[in-house]
């Protein structure tokens, strides 16, 4: 046997003599090898190695610390053996590839610290720290489960909301040619703007509604604008469901939330300098038989078509 190596293997607990406690001379043994007993998996490596860092193992065996030892002169260390090998690798090369799972590396970690290797402690906190980072979600999208969540979310939100319902399987006709491509469209579209708009706008999804595609738009918890995608074709013989993607509109429709983004706070000297002009038009208005609403802009896509819209020359599918 040659160079540092460990061996690995997991002993079962047996009745017998009780460990015995010494001080450990790395000079006075002859054989370069130590036999470690870490918690049931037995290593073997070098004085050389367990010294070369200030850490814990090196009071061990410079003699600085009292050890134990089985009558087979085992040194025994009541810790997890699992992560040893990994420790005692540091210890020799001054790095390692760390493990891919964040629990193990936690574990490796807390035994690092235990020996007190703050180097391989500062590595494992680092990493820790990127997985962190890969797995932070950019944005979080709710999924509508309930009628009352959905009013819950809206209402409660201090952000303009965009909802997308989405459900292609509410359909009981077969869809156009490009209709699959056209709801692929939409649901990209809703994923680059609620990566676009994070922080700004609530992004909410709809799986329930009786809609197919549908687009809605809430300003402080109102809805201010609806975008609906689909359409009936009346072709030969039969009908069929057409999915659009109004690209163009529902971009405006978001935009156009995002003047809903204040605070719900009335503003006193807007409500005087408004309330100052109505009285000041009053007169005139109730001439006109005008009356005060509130604007709402609704958007729909034509839900009934009864021509056929594909080219001539094609045949019917």
């Amino acid at each position: 046997m040659s160079g540092d190596t460990c061996l690995t293997t997991t002993l079962c607990p047996t009745a017998g003599p009780k460990p015995k406690t010494c001080s450990f001379k790395g000079g006075s043994l002859g054989n370069k090898y130590v036999r470690l007993n870490v918690g049931g998996s037995l290593y073997y490596t070098t004085v050389q190695v367990l010294t070369r860092h200030d850490t814990m193992l090196k009071a061990m065996f410079s003699g600085r610390m009292e050890v134990l030892t089985d009558k087979e002169g085992w040194i025994l260390i009541d810790r997890c053996g699992k992560h040893f090998g990994t420790i005692l690798n540091y210890l020799r090369d001054d790095t390692i590839a760390l493990p891919k799972h964040r629990q193990e590396i936690k574990e490796l970690m807390a035994e690092a610290k235990y020996y007190l290797i703050q180097g391989l402690v500062d590595m494992c906190q680092a990493a820790l720290q990127d997985k962190k980072d890969l797995c932070e979600p950019v944005c979080s999208i709710p999924i509508i489960t309930s009628p009352k969540e959905e009013e819950r979310l809206i209402e409660s939100s201090m952000k303009p909301v965009v909802k997308l319902l989405y459900n292609r399987s509410n359909n009981k006709y077969s869809y156009t040619s490009n209709s699959d491509d056209n709801l692929l469209k939409n649901i990209e579209l809703f994923d680059k703007l609620s990566l676009r708009f994070n922080g700004r706008v609530l992004f909410i999804k709809d799986v329930i509604g009786d809609e197919i595609c549908c687009w809605s738009f809430y300003g402080q918890g109102r809805k201010l604008a609806e975008v609906c995608c689909t359409s009936i074709v009346y072709a030969t013989e039969k009908k069929q469901t057409k999915v659009e993607f109004p690209e163009a509109r529902i971009y405006e429709e978001t935009l156009n939330v995002l003047l809903y983004e204040t605070p719900r706070v009335p503003d006193n000297s807007l409500l005087e300098a408004t309330s100052r002009s109505r009285s000041q038009a009053s007169h005139s208005e109730d001439d006109e038989g005008f009356e005060l609403r509130d604007r709402v802009r609704r958007i729909h896509v034509k839900r009934y078509s009864t021509y056929d819209d594909r080219q001539l020359g094609h045949p019917v599918s």
